[in-house]
């Protein structure tokens, strides 16, 4: 077997091998030569040992991973895929093998800083950094602040925080059936919308080899494509459906001679499992973290003597919280369905491999060369009461228990288009909340502009900034008494109305909107009537981002200022001493010179710089989405950009924020940048004759 790396002009590997299991090999190795660094802290991260070298910052993820149970999962999944699936688990050793001859003496300045050296990964390692990676992306900790809500404000506040889904969600993702274009064929493109991180996490990679030939964008340390692929005669791409598919139950616990025992929902006293383990942190002593799992699930909260500072309602016990999510319970994570979709030719082929994926739950686009078209939801939501999909449910009481799986819902094409953008699509029965309408209905009406489209066209939809979400504050702002503002309030209620609703990077209006949106969201965090939801409950600091209520009111702005009513609160009075605020120091320049990029880095950059301004906001298709009342600045946004082109693979389009290399210094770690800042995107290259070869392996 022989293999070779290859290099387009932005440094994008593509792999070419013998074989499949070869290909592998190779994809894991320049995988650990362009991203040692980012791939070994994900590592740590996944097994909860981040905090030995990153610091006291990330021990309260470590914890939750180890009592999450994250690498025991990934070792169950994989003698599960190794027993039912051997093609698929040989695969994934030979990744793995390639893995760790990459990062064998790799020299990543950002190892010698953190005092770190590369470590070994193990054939279950991909699947617990892809487990770890996905564990909060459901969403389970909402169920946390849905309880907290409905505790300290009343059953209503569920829903006046809901709006429709947490504003932080969003990913884009669009078909223009061939009906539709210019060349009779099929354009699938999009955005996925993370937190960005550096380096990114997407891996623009091709894999080829005598079964497939495939481009598309990669998680590092997981060997294939999962989510955004070409294999030239089809192509398919994801968003997040909104499932609900993990749950909280509340526990009775208690200390026995034996060890710990779980109140099941037949009064029944059962023993729980239960180890410690020791948590080592970088300059401080280790903590030892106490590991219990019930018959539902492994406690993630709390335990037999409660939370530290907590004080229980009178007849109530001790909190204990354990997660039920189904990879644990069923010992699959979906890995193979990553074969099915390297080998894919058509969408039929997608659709049988999207039949075999776990988590998390996605919708799924998908055409093919031959007309066919795919929208679907893919993954796995248990079958259980509606309270589960609520809140925490007491894991001592019968009617909560899972009772088999939904069958995931399609659709179809509307007038030779389908638009997919965490709204209540497909995916409504399957979730709780959902992200507003306002990027599908924006998406929708800008591909209704026009009968004929283009692989050319997408980029102006990828960056539109039409912020649809803006109007119940501004008609607050229009339903104002002008004789009651000051000269200055009223100059701005009159310049904000006029406002074209664009949050454009260079607009001096957005800039203004945004700094009374969040003045509104900052008065309304201190009514009296919302004080009680202010103080979070003493769980781990992990969880603590789902608790807070200022940004809880961010999110929910829009729906907050339209209902009914809000708790007696006078809202009328609350924007006007907000405009009042504003135009007494209105903000000096534009919305982008606050709307900065913030990117994740485990360790800090050692050449500091100002991080680049950003059209978008949360509700924008150009989701780039700040903390309404918090802060400006931007930690998540589209952390990659596609077109798939099913008329010619070559006219293919994809763009990420910084670059293909995570070595800093290296010329491609930031060289797509300003591409995707401009709302630009680099060209797929296909010609193998325009590639350079880089070495044969």
């Amino acid at each position: 077997m022989s293999g070779a790396i290859f290099r387009d002009p932005w440094g994008i590997p593509h792999l070419r091998a013998d074989g499949m299991r070869e290909l592998a090999r190779l994809q894991g190795l320049v995988t650990a030569r362009d991203r040692g660094w980012q791939i070994e802290v994900e590592r740590h991260r996944a097994q909860g040992t981040s905090a030995s070298f990153l610091g006291a910052g990330e021990l309260s993820w470590d914890v939750l991973v180890r009592r999450a149970r994250v690498a025991d999962t990934a070792r169950r999944c994989l003698a599960r895929l190794e027993e039912r699936d051997p093609e698929t688990a040989d695969w994934l050793r030979a990744y793995v093998t390639g893995v760790n001859e990459g990062l064998d003496g790799h020299d990543a300045p950002e190892f010698a800083r953190a005092g770190v050296l590369p470590g070994r990964w193990e054939p279950w390692t991909p699947l617990a950094v892809w487990l770890s990676t996905h564990l909060l992306f459901a969403g389970f900790p909402a169920k946390l602040w849905r309880d907290h809500a409905a505790a300290r404000l009343g059953a209503d506040a569920v829903g006046l925080f809901a709006a429709d889904g947490p504003g932080t969600s969003g990913s884009n993702g669009w078909l223009v059936a061939g009906e539709r274009t210019v060349t009779g064929q099929a354009v699938v493109a999009g955005d996925p919308h993370r937190y960005i991180e550096d380096p990114g996490v997407y891996q623009q990679i091709r894999l080829a080899c005598p079964e497939f030939d495939v481009v598309g964008l990669a998680v590092p340390g997981v060997p294939g494509i999962a989510h955004f692929g070409h294999t030239g005669t089809v192509a398919w791409a994801i968003t997040n459906a909104m499932a609900d598919y993990q749950d909280l139950y509340r526990e009775r616990l208690r200390r026995t001679g034996a060890g710990i025992e779980a109140l099941g929902p037949d009064g029944v006293w059962r023993r729980a499992a239960r180890h410690t383990e020791t948590v080592e942190v970088a300059g401080e002593d280790p903590v030892e973290v106490e590991v219990v799992e019930t018959e539902r699930g492994p406690v993630v909260i709390g335990g037999p003597e409660g939370l530290d500072g907590e004080v229980p309602e009178p007849g109530e016990p001790p909190l204990a919280v354990a997660l039920r999510y189904p990879p644990r319970v069923t010992g699959d994570l979906g890995f193979g369905a990553l074969l099915p979709l390297l080998r894919a030719r058509r969408v039929a082929d997608v659709d049988r491999a999207a039949d075999l994926w776990a988590e998390p739950v996605n919708v799924v686009l998908a055409a093919d060369t031959e007309g066919g078209t795919l929208h679907r939801v893919a993954g796995r939501v248990p079958v259980r009461s509606d309270a589960n999909r609520v809140r925490l449910v007491p894991a001592w009481e019968p009617g909560h228990e899972w009772r088999g799986w939904h069958e995931t819902p399609r659709a179809g094409l509307d007038d030779g288009l389908a638009v997919m953008a965490n709204q209540r699509g497909p995916a409504a029965p399957l979730g709780v909340e959902f992200a507003p309408p306002h990027r599908a209905r924006r998406i929708a009406a800008l591909l209704a502009r026009r009968h004929r489209w283009s692989a050319a066209d997408m980029a102006a939809i990828h960056s539109d900034t039409h912020l649809a979400s803006a109007a119940p504050l501004l008609d607050h702002l229009a339903a104002l008494d002008t004789p009651d503002l000051t000269g200055p309030a009223s100059a701005l209620r009159a310049r904000l109305l006029a406002w074209d609703r664009y949050m454009d990077a260079g607009s001096a209006d957005a800039a203004v909107f945004a700094a009374l949106r969040s003045a509104v969201v900052r008065r309304l965090a201190a009514e009296p009537a919302l004080a009680a939801a202010a103080t979070p409950p003493p769980y781990p600091d992990v969880f603590r981002p789902w608790l807070a209520l200022v940004p809880r009111i961010g999110f929910a702005l829009e729906h907050l200022l339209s209902a009914r009513d809000l708790f007696g609160i006078d809202r009328p009075a609350v924007v006007r001493a907000a405009l009042e605020e504003v135009a007494a120091a209105p903000p000096a320049g534009t919305w982008g010179d606050t709307h900065r990029l913030a990117p994740w880095r485990a360790l800090p950059p050692e050449d500091p710089r100002e991080e680049p301004g950003l059209s978008g906001d949360h509700d924008c298709v150009l989701c780039t989405s700040a903390v309404p009342g918090v802060t400006d600045l931007a930690a998540r946004g589209p952390a990659a950009r596609y077109v798939w082109d099913l008329a010619r693979r070559e006219d293919s389009r994809w763009v990420v924020p910084h670059g293909a290399s995570g070595r800093p210094g290296s010329p491609h770690h930031r060289d797509q940048q300003p591409l995707w800042l401009a709302g630009d995107l680099a060209p797929v290259v296909t010609d193998w004759a325009r590639l350079t070869k880089e070495t044969d392996v």
